[in-house]
């Protein structure tokens, strides 16, 4: 799916001192502002109110969302991949819902979809499906997977390797046996591992963004983005692109040669990946997709059923995927769903249709 080439929106709230009342106490919010940062999608002037609050600045960061555009004959789809970033508080989200809002309406969006982070069995899960559904929000597929692996990095790494599946830590010993060294890449070798990305994208008939996507993504996450390459023969066989925020480490982009495949280079970038989320203290790591009826099946209400789902995964192409993540140990975990509010109705479902 193509969205704007232009810098995504970012829509940001923070509470000045002086107000009368304590956002995060669920009342008034006279001392709350909403805005945005950088410009819109369409290159023209920022459009945001207030004064925009960001990350490192006074005052303080309490919510945000980063809101791409997909155009189309005058008329746009607003969207909030994995967000937004709610705070907890009922001032604070709801003056962020309305800042959406309002910048998916001035962009003739016709609707608007988040996609909380949120997993099926958290806390304020229920709380936050049945609060977007007041607010005139209706649950649809997400464009993120929706299921997901999540491996708790909390415990020490020696535990975090003795997790992992027998045949996986055997094929990691391989790797390093024949000669596979890891290399962390810096910016001169995007062009490596893009051509390593292509070779597997036609391997495994995915698609894949032009090399400048990846280019730009490890300039703007710096040090919360690592290429790692495997190198056997002096040749890079295998490449990891994975990220880091505040909680998680995400593995994103991957791909091997033949020579990778064999060798065991991708079990071993893997491991590599997991010991630098982890010394970056993150508390996961988040393996991105698999089949969602796996995920459905993890949290199924009777043995047939979760029988009859994870029969039916066996034949989703995301299989092969799954095995290999799965061999790193962790919990099969299931995101909320997606949420559309619609502003132009006649037109949602022709919109819709077209993207199917």
């Amino acid at each position: 799916m193509h969205w704007s080439s232009a810098t995504p929106r970012g829509i940001f709230c923070s509470f000045r001192p002086g107000g009368s009342s304590n956002p995060r106490s669920g009342g008034g919010s006279s001392g709350l502002r909403c805005g945005g940062a950088g410009r819109a999608p369409g290159g023209g002037p920022d459009d945001s109110h207030g004064a925009p609050a960001v990350p490192g600045s006074s005052p303080p960061l309490l919510a945000g969302a980063q809101v791409l555009f997909r155009s189309r004959y005058g008329l746009s789809m607003a969207y909030v991949p994995r967000g937004p970033l709610w705070s907890g508080s009922l001032a604070v989200d709801e003056a962020l819902l309305a800042a959406l809002r309002q910048v998916a309406r001035r962009r003739r969006a016709v609707f608007l979809r988040l996609e909380p982070s949120i997993l099926e069995d958290a806390p304020q899960a229920d709380t936050c499906h049945t609060w977007l559904l007041l607010k005139g929000f209706q649950p649809v597929d997400p464009v993120q997977p929706r299921s997901s692996i999540h491996l708790d990095l909390s415990p020490p790494l020696d535990q975090v390797f003795a997790g992992f599946r027998k045949g996986h830590r055997a094929d990691i010993r391989r790797a390093e046996r024949e000669g596979v060294t890891v290399r962390v890449g810096n910016t001169d070798d995007i062009e490596t591992f893009y051509a390593i990305l292509h070779t597997t994208s036609e391997r495994a008939a995915f698609g894949i963004h032009p090399v400048a996507y990846y280019r730009l993504a490890q300039q703007v996450f710096q040090e919360r983005c690592r290429l790692l390459l495997g190198i056997q023969d002096d040749r890079a066989v295998a490449g990891h692109l994975v990220f880091a925020d505040a909680h998680a480490g995400l593995y994103l982009y991957s791909g091997a040669t033949e020579a990778g495949l064999k060798s065991g280079a991708n079990h071993l970038l893997q491991w590599h990946a997991l010991q630098w989320a982890h010394q970056r203290g993150c508390t996961h790591y988040d393996f991105w997709g698999i089949p969602d009826g796996l995920g459905r099946a993890a949290t199924a209400t009777s043995e047939p059923q979760r029988l009859a789902l994870e029969a039916a995964a066996q034949h989703d192409p995301l299989v092969g995927v799954y095995r290999f993540k799965k061999g790193f140990g962790g919990r099969v975990v299931r995101y909320l769903p997606a949420y559309d509010q619609v502003y132009l109705p006649p037109l949602y479902a022709l919109w819709r249709r077209g993207t199917a």
